[in-house]
């Protein structure tokens, strides 16, 4: 029975992976690394000759690139991404263009205006950190996590994700919302509690965790994009979407938050709900029917003009990082499964699909992501956190190959 088992879980990889070989794999690995350093050295030859540095977010309508401004909640993806450049090589030309663009956003540590500071901060300078030991670093992440205190509701229990008085949020009638992307902003807190010894940020995010944890998610186990909270009561007023094709819909984008923020809560607690439930996730998102044979998700996995509609490489992406995180924490088959899916995914990005050629994409490494079709915003254009999360796989890859 045991070889029966040990032949099927064989036959299961080798049908999800196309290359089975660790010479392939290292391939793939080094492929992408050559690839990513040529492409992304190709923007900063543009920068050298402008004499700037910049932070490219995605390609604007008119075919020119779009920067992020230090505030923009996609502006420590590209940081994060040299940072990743750097662990992958060892070169320390990337530590140091990691170090300049990261000195461009430091004032975001500041920022008490929405919850993606944790994105924005965690992605740079938590990376950053971890791979330098900066003090200044210490002092910025700490500071992002005071700021990203203040937006805690006790009443609630979560931290509310954004303001209700400007911009299109106030015209939907909200009081608290609470996104399912916040889950991604927990890493910050608890990398905070760890390196000031101050567990306020870590209950925090546990509280966030678990709130979310009984209002966001239907019986299947996917997820909502948008829970709206009374900002009195603490009570559920409504579950609906911003980015999503319906409030009922499963946006890809949102079930891969879900699955990489319990891991990551998983991994920071070892509670064992947030396992199960980054395994429930996971689970929905790859035994669904309409998860294409390359693992690589429509925009949202309930939009009607499936299979005529855009591919989300930037969920994919999330998603195949969070699966090897996840994988580790599980044993036999589970982890076979998920460590496999993960690996079709990173090929699937990695093929001429998806991966662009090098000195087109605007210097950006993926195509076909999608930003937020209700708002005909980033629609089937590469985004700096597509290219951010594939690299971190590849280093998740890396280490597990190892």
């Amino acid at each position: 029975m045991m070889m029966k088992n040990l032949c099927i879980c064989a036959v299961v990889l080798l049908s999800l992976v196309g290359c089975s070989t660790p010479k392939k794999k290292c391939d793939l690995i080094s492929d992408n690394v050559d690839f990513a350093t040529k492409q992304i050295g190709l923007e900063f030859k543009k920068m050298d000759s402008l004499n700037v540095i910049l932070n490219p977010r995605t390609i604007l309508p008119n075919g020119e690139t779009r920067y992020n401004k230090p505030m923009l909640w996609t502006s420590g993806f590209f940081p994060g991404s040299l940072w990743y450049l750097y662990e992958l090589t060892g070169d320390k030309v990337w530590e140091n263009r990691a170090m300049k663009v990261n000195k461009t956003i430091e004032a975001v540590q500041y920022n008490k205006d929405h919850h993606d500071v944790g994105f924005m901060i965690y992605c740079s300078f938590g990376n950053g950190y971890r791979l330098t030991d900066n003090p200044e670093y210490k002092s910025i992440i700490i500071n992002a996590a005071k700021s990203l205190s203040t937006r805690f509701r006790p009443k609630v229990g979560c931290i509310q994700s954004w303001d209700v008085n400007r911009g299109w949020q106030a015209k939907r009638g909200w009081q608290c919302p609470v996104i399912i992307d916040n889950m991604m902003n927990l890493e910050l807190m608890f990398e905070a509690s760890k390196i000031s010894g101050d567990n306020t940020f870590r209950d925090i995010a546990i509280k966030h965790a678990n709130t979310t944890l009984d209002h966001h998610f239907r019986p299947d186990y996917s997820s909502y994009h948008v829970v709206d909270y009374d900002s009195i009561t603490g009570q559920v007023r409504s579950r609906v979407t911003a980015q999503g094709f319906a409030d009922e819909s499963a946006w890809a984008r949102g079930q891969a938050w879900a699955l990489y923020g319990y891991t990551v809560c998983y991994r920071e607690t070892k509670d064992p709900r947030y396992l199960d439930q980054a395994n429930a996730v996971a689970n929905f998102v790859l035994s669904h029917p309409r998860l294409p044979k390359d693992l690589i998700p429509y925009w949202d996995f309930d939009c009607t003009d499936i299979p005529n509609t855009y591919r989300d490489a930037s969920a994919a992406a999330v998603i195949a990082s969070g699966l090897y995180e996840l994988s580790t924490y599980n044993k036999g088959d589970a982890q076979v499964k998920l460590r496999a899916a993960a690996d079709k995914m990173v090929e699937s990005l990695s093929s001429d699909k998806y991966r662009a050629k090098l000195g087109e994409n605007n210097n950006f490494l993926l195509m076909h992501s999608v930003g937020s079709i209700p708002h005909g915003a980033e629609i089937d254009v590469p985004l700096n956190y597509a290219d951010y999360y594939f690299l971190e796989a590849l280093v998740r890859k890396r280490e597990l190959e190892k």
